[in-house]
Parts: C-alpha cells; sequence; structure tokens
C-alpha cells in the first residue's frame, strides 16, 4: 500500500511545482472541438455550389453592366429587323410589278398586241407566234429619224446587253418600222446594224404596218402628199413595248428609264414569269 502512495505523491508534488498557466495550456492543446448538432445539420442543408464572390466592387457591378440584354441579342434583332424589311420590301415590289402586267388584261381594258404579219430584214415572213415563248421588247420608228430613233436605239442595245448577259437568250429585241415605204427589208438590215447585230427589223405594207400599230396603241402619222424622192419626218410614239412569252402585253418603258432602269424592270418580271420558256 506504502508502495501505490509514493507514486501518487511525487505526481501531486510535480503539479505543485507546475505553474497554472502552463496546466491550463496544456489541457487546451488536448481538447478537440466537436460540433455541435444543430451546427452540422446546418452544414449538411447547404448547397453544394459554391458563391462567386468578386475581388472588387467595380468587378461585382460589371455583371450587371450591360443590362438585361447582351449584344448577341441586340445583333440578332438588328437582323432579324432588316431582313423581314428586306422581304415585305421585296414582295411590295413584286405585287407592284404583278398589279402592272395584270392591269392590260383586265376586262373593258384596251388590248396591247396582238397578231400581225410582216417580214424581217432577211425578207422572212414573221408574225407574233415567232415571238411567243421569250420576252420581247418592241420599238416603232424609222430609218431616216434623225435624232430620238438613233438615240433609243442606243438605248435598246444598252438594255439588252444588261439582260442578255443575266438572261441569255431571254429577250428578243424588234425594231418596227413606220416608214414601209423607204424601210425596205435591205434598208434595215444595213441600219439595225450599226446598233446591234440581234436586232430584228420589221416591216410590210402600209397597210400591215398600219394594222400592228393599231393593234400596239402606236401613234404615227406621215405627210399626206410626199413627192418622190423627196425627204419628210413621221410623227410616232416613243416607247418600247415588253412583252411576255404568251404575247400579252406587260409594260411600257419611256424615255425616263435608263438602261439601267429598264433592265431591271425586264429581269424583274422575267423572275416573276411563272409561265413556259421557249427551248430554242
Amino acid at each position: 500500500m506504502s508502495h501505490a502512495i509514493a507514486p501518487m505523491r511525487t505526481f501531486s508534488s510535480v503539479l505543485s511545482r507546475t505553474p497554472a498557466r502552463q496546466c491550463q495550456r496544456f489541457i487546451s492543446t488536448v481538447t478537440v472541438a466537436r460540433p455541435t448538432v444543430p451546427r452540422l445539420q446546418a452544414q449538411l442543408q447547404q448547397p453544394l455550389t459554391q458563391r462567386r464572390t468578386y475581388k472588387t466592387v467595380e468587378e461585382a457591378k460589371s455583371k450587371y453592366r450591360s443590362g438585361p440584354f447582351s449584344w448577341k441579342a441586340g445583333l440578332l434583332f438588328v437582323l432579324t429587323g432588316a431582313g423581314l424589311l428586306w422581304y415585305f420590301e421585296h414582295e411590295k415590289q413584286r405585287m407592284q410589278r404583278k398589279r402592272i402586267a395584270d392591269a392590260t388584261k383586265g376586262v373593258g381594258r384596251p388590248k396591247v398586241g396582238g397578231p400581225f404579219e410582216l417580214i424581217d430584214q432577211n425578207g422572212k415572213p414573221m408574225t407574233e407566234k415567232d415571238l411567243k415563248g421569250r420576252y420581247s421588247l418592241v420599238y416603232f420608228g424609222f430609218s431616216h429619224c434623225p435624232d430620238i430613233c438613233p438615240e433609243e436605239l442606243d438605248k435598246m442595245a444598252a438594255m439588252f446587253e444588261k439582260v442578255e448577259a443575266e438572261r441569255p437568250g431571254a429577250l428578243k429585241p424588234v425594231f418596227v418600222t413606220c416608214d414601209p415605204a423607204r424601210d425596205t427589208p435591205q434598208v434595215l438590215k444595213e441600219y439595225l446594224a450599226e446598233f446591234h447585230p440581234k436586232f430584228i427589223g420589221l416591216t410590210g405594207t402600209y397597210d400591215q404596218i398600219k394594222a400592228m400599230c393599231k393593234a400596239y396603241r402606236v401613234y404615227f402619222s406621215t405627210p399626206s402628199k410626199v413627192e418622190p424622192g423627196q425627204d419628210y419626218l413621221v410623227d410616232h410614239s416613243i416607247y418600247f413595248y415588253l412583252m411576255d412569252p404568251e404575247g400579252d402585253f406587260v409594260e411600257a418603258l419611256g424615255r425616263q428609264h435608263s438602261p439601267d432602269q429598264a433592265a431591271k424592270v425586264i429581269l424583274d418580271h422575267m423572275k416573276d414569269w411563272q409561265g413556259k420558256w421557249s427551248k430554242d
């Protein structure tokens, strides 16, 4: 019994000599902090995702700097608006061309165009059936015209070239004389060769020319008293008559149309055409 008490006294004497502050430090190092039950439950209930932290206030505000819409949404809005605007403008122009083309086909409206029997600059017979299957651009004039006809034929050649570049073989340029007494096939052949090799020249008797001018609503007038060999002028309408592949009148192009504008009108009507085309 005395042997057991001796070590206890020795341990007590050691504790009595150790300062109280060191004892407290020793005890605190061996103490293990355990979370309480409520605190543990709160930790388990927190979401697994971590919240993003920002270093500065400016960085935190930059998240909302663009507002509720991004630049991508703005760009998409602008592109969509531009596309819709182009579509509606395109449809508006198409419907306007359709109204122009259908205006001459209504009941009670005078018909422009019709049957004719003439001969070309090579002496070959030609009728309105030879123009079907393609668009045709018909102009009435005469070879002895000093200024207007040459200007209009130059214009006709320019617009024909522009249409031919995009739609080869889709348009036939036709020149009909209002002066058959002087414009023989040979005269027309030499005259039209100065403007374009693909121009078709038509002539015939006075009555044949008069009948075609009446069908196309073309005004022309020759002097009543003309002596043989005497020079004279012929008054006539100054329009290009655009006819569709079925031989129906589409639109009249006047002097107010430039070659570029006239070519665009012709090409737009060709794009709208839903009928058949000639294969040759």
